[in-house]
């Protein structure tokens, strides 16, 4: 064995035996897991330097190691060994912005938010809070009001407003100026965009009554009086 030491370079023994021997303490102490074998057993860095030891010490004394395959061999594990505590940081840090999302999200308890759809809840004597999304070129935008039969109840003029979104209240009342009664209605919005007819999306406001924080990184279900439950990505405006 005394032909094999001599055969590669000192800096390159000196290193491997400081490795091995920080590498081998850190394992130690903290139980650091790089890669896995073949039999599912998990190899940590002490592990992995005792071998890489054992192998320099069988090598042929003829036909000895390359220094550049022994550090390759090093910079692999020290990649895998990256990547693993990498991911471990990124899982910390996903369940730590959920859990602050979740701290944030609280404060929308009791407030109305506007989110995609086409369903509303005229609520006893009250009125509905809705939205348009009007591209440009748009005139002639139209909001029809429809009960549960589909019959229109309420048409809502809104002329040529800019791009974006429009806001606009129904009072509850009909086209009769009767008042309609409380329940689910349908809201369907349309414009003259460019000389051509076209329905445009809308938006519906709801007051948020819970909040569901999601387990496995699913993250936040809002419930809506009258509308159900909407992902906290859904919404798209705070009133």
């Amino acid at each position: 064995m005394t032909a094999t030491t001599n055969v590669l370079s000192p800096s390159l023994l000196a290193m491997l035996n400081g490795t091995s021997s920080s590498a081998g303490s850190a394992a130690s102490a903290t139980g650091t897991t790089g890669t896995t074998g073949t039999g599912g057993t998990a190899m940590n860095q002490l592990d992995f330097l005792n071998l890489m030891m054992q192998q320099l010490k069988n090598q042929d004394p003829t036909k000895p190691m390359d220094e550049s395959a022994i550090m390759g061999q090093l910079a692999q594990f020290g990649t895998v060994s990256g990547i693993t505590q990498l991911n471990t940081s990124f899982s910390n840090l996903s369940t730590q912005l959920v859990s602050n999302q979740a701290l944030q999200a609280s404060s929308l308890l009791g407030r109305n938010v506007m989110v995609a759809g086409s369903a509303t809840m005229l609520p006893a004597g009250g009125s509905v809070q809705a939205a348009v999304t009007v591209p440009a070129n748009a005139s002639n935008v139209t909001v029809q009001v429809l009960d549960a039969s589909g019959a229109v109840v309420k048409t809502i003029a809104l002329g040529s407003p800019n791009a974006g979104l429009t806001d606009f209240t129904w009072d509850g009342t009909t086209d009769s100026g009767a008042r309609a009664a409380a329940g689910a209605y349908g809201i369907v919005a349309s414009a003259s965009v460019s000389g051509a007819g076209q329905q445009l999306p809308t938006l519906v406001s709801g007051q948020v009554s819970s909040i569901t924080l999601n387990g496995s990184g699913g993250g936040l279900t809002l419930h809506l009086a009258g509308l159900g439950d909407v992902p906290f990505s859904a919404v798209q405006q705070i009133n």
